[in-house]
């Protein structure tokens, strides 16, 4: 449906509104964009005939819109709404989420912009501020650039792309080596030192009958030759509390969990058994293959 850009500036406050209060009135939109309360009225009256506005009489009465003005606006209306979060300046925009993020310059050999489609108020939104998007629910896509440009009446923000991350989605167990290093709890600093230089790791997982019962490290390794405890074994230098992760988990929640403990490398698990770790350094690797 083509309508002209003030109906269509209306009707975008009109739905930002009504996200956080329901039904709105007309005075609240003049405010928002800046016109005369007159000049709402007269446009809602075009707005109701046309099947986009419904009027909620009474006092606490005003406008609230109809599935049809999401169609007019080319808004997905959802039952249930994701939050995307967007930053100005590296603080939260409170009550406001992406809705759409199209890029315009995707073939362009030095650029990328972007179009934002925004649910909430983007009139603070000044040319050259930092932003960031994300991330989504389902791709955890982040989106960090600058503004160059701010539509009003369409409620969109052009975005140049400095950065953009996206984590896959697919299960942890996915990531764990097929061969995975173990060392034995009764295994010397020596021999310790020796396996993680051979296969070029920091870290393994000390197993025992079947059972990973902690983790060593070359900071471990470390440590003991630097207190003179030469004659250390494994077991009395790893860590017995081990952090576990299911293996249906993704990369974005193992990734959380580490940086909540912080630590370098989790324990794998798939119905109560240990099959394998991950670690940080497979975030970084599994991102530079996309």
């Amino acid at each position: 449906m083509e309508l002209p850009p003030i109906q269509r500036e209306i009707l975008t406050a009109l739905i930002n509104l009504a996200r956080q209060e329901g039904i709105v009135r007309g005075e609240k939109i003049a405010g928002v964009i800046d016109r005369n309360p007159g000049t709402i009225r007269n446009q809602m009256q075009a707005l109701k005939a046309l099947g986009l506005v419904e009027g909620v009489p009474g006092p606490k009465g005003g406008y609230k819109p109809t599935g049809r003005a999401y169609e007019a606006l080319s808004i997905e209306e959802v039952e249930v709404e994701a939050a995307v979060p967007i930053y100005r300046r590296g603080t939260l925009v409170e009550e406001a989420t992406v809705a759409e993020i199209n890029f315009t310059t995707v073939r362009h050999p030095y650029l990328c912009y972007a179009a934002i489609k925004v649910l909430g108020n983007i009139r603070n939104f000044n040319v050259g501020d930092k932003i960031q998007l994300g991330p989504t629910p389902v791709n955890k896509l982040v989106i960090r650039g600058d503004v160059h440009g701010r539509d009003d009446t369409d409620n969109v923000i052009l975005c140049s792309i400095s950065e953009m991350i996206s984590l896959p989605k697919k299960p942890i167990k996915e990531y764990i080596p097929d061969k995975m290093v173990f060392v034995a709890p009764d295994t010397t600093i020596q021999e310790t030192a020796r396996v993680l230089i051979e296969h070029g790791i920091h870290g393994a997982p000390v197993k025992d009958k079947g059972k990973i019962v902690g983790i060593v490290t070359f900071t471990d390794v470390g440590r003991a030759i630097a207190e003179k405890k030469m004659k250390s074994l494994v077991r009395d230098l790893m860590t017995r509390d081990i952090i576990t992760i299911d293996a249906g988990q993704t990369l974005n929640d193992a990734i959380k969990v580490l940086n909540e403990h912080r630590i370098g490398r989790l324990v794998v698990t798939e119905k109560g058994k240990s099959i394998g770790i991950i670690t940080k350094t497979d975030v970084p690797s599994e991102l530079a293959v996309y």
